[in-house]
């Protein structure tokens, strides 16, 4: 592209036939926040709200391709990782990925009904190959454990977890909290600065796909040239809404525009 270009990120995961989370919630991030959506497909799914009836992965040479692509004729601001599936897939983005693109990784490993989404022997290519390349990683707590390498169930442990995944390379980790019991939702930011802790109203009904849009939101503030912790704030606010807005679970977050239209930049 050339001119004047929009302000474009793009994700890296699976399609969610229900479309409240995966390819199909990060687009409505991008759309509601201003910013130019762009995929990379690595799974279609058969899933909706309440289970995953089947996944169907991508060949590694179609993601790679697909990387290339967008790669080649837009200004992506910010690149994010949600459900990548296989070990194949995992090193397909890690080589095609632009160097010092700017990147949150989602590490999803298994849905909200128990289906897993990550292999098992993918974890250490996610470990070795694209977490140390990591602006904000954004593991839930089961998450957080697998990375970690420890159990979770306070918010001190939060903080440990997020250290050690730190350790690995990523430059912030944000750990959210809405696995740990208790009246209020808390999210945990740890970057080489220390610790920043949000706090929110946890909503008495589940939701779906609140991780996606999360960390979806996380890329767009990325992209605009927000640091992490600023970016941390505002994606904060924005999770917040959808599942407050959202409809008595389980349902999907509700995606709410605040007005935003898409950005250009010369």
């Amino acid at each position: 592209m050339t001119g004047v270009q929009m302000i474009a990120a793009c994700s890296i995961a699976g399609s969610d036939s229900g479309g409240g989370a995966g390819i199909q919630a990060d687009l409505k991030t991008f759309t509601a926040l201003g910013i130019w959506g762009l995929t990379v497909i690595t799974a279609v799914t058969a899933q909706n709200t309440r289970e995953v009836r089947g996944t169907w992965m991508l060949p590694a040479d179609a993601v790679r391709a697909q990387v290339g692509a967008v790669a080649d004729d837009f200004a992506i601001g910010a690149w994010k990782t949600g459900m990548l599936g296989n070990a194949q897939n995992v090193r397909a983005v890690a080589e095609a990925l632009p160097e010092g693109a700017a990147l949150v990784i989602d590490p999803v490993m298994v849905s909200t009904s128990g289906h897993r989404l990550l292999a098992q022997d993918a974890v250490a290519d996610l470990v070795g190959l694209l977490i140390p390349r990591a602006a904000i990683v954004t593991p839930n707590i089961p998450e957080a454990e697998v990375l970690g390498q420890m159990n979770v169930v306070t918010v001190e442990d939060m903080a440990e977890a997020g250290r050690r995944i730190l350790d690995l390379g990523a430059r912030a980790v944000v750990v959210k909290g809405g696995h740990l019991a208790g009246d209020a939702a808390v999210d945990l930011l740890v970057d080489r600065d220390g610790t920043m802790r949000l706090s929110g109203k946890r909503y008495p009904y589940s939701v779906h796909g609140s991780g996606c849009c999360f960390s979806a939101a996380l890329t767009v503030y990325l992209a605009r040239g927000m640091p992490a912790r600023e970016a941390f704030a505002a994606a904060r606010e924005f999770i917040d809404t959808a599942i407050r807005e959202a409809a008595g679970g389980p349902g999907p977050v509700r995606i709410v525009n605040p007005g935003g239209t898409i950005l250009r930049r010369r």
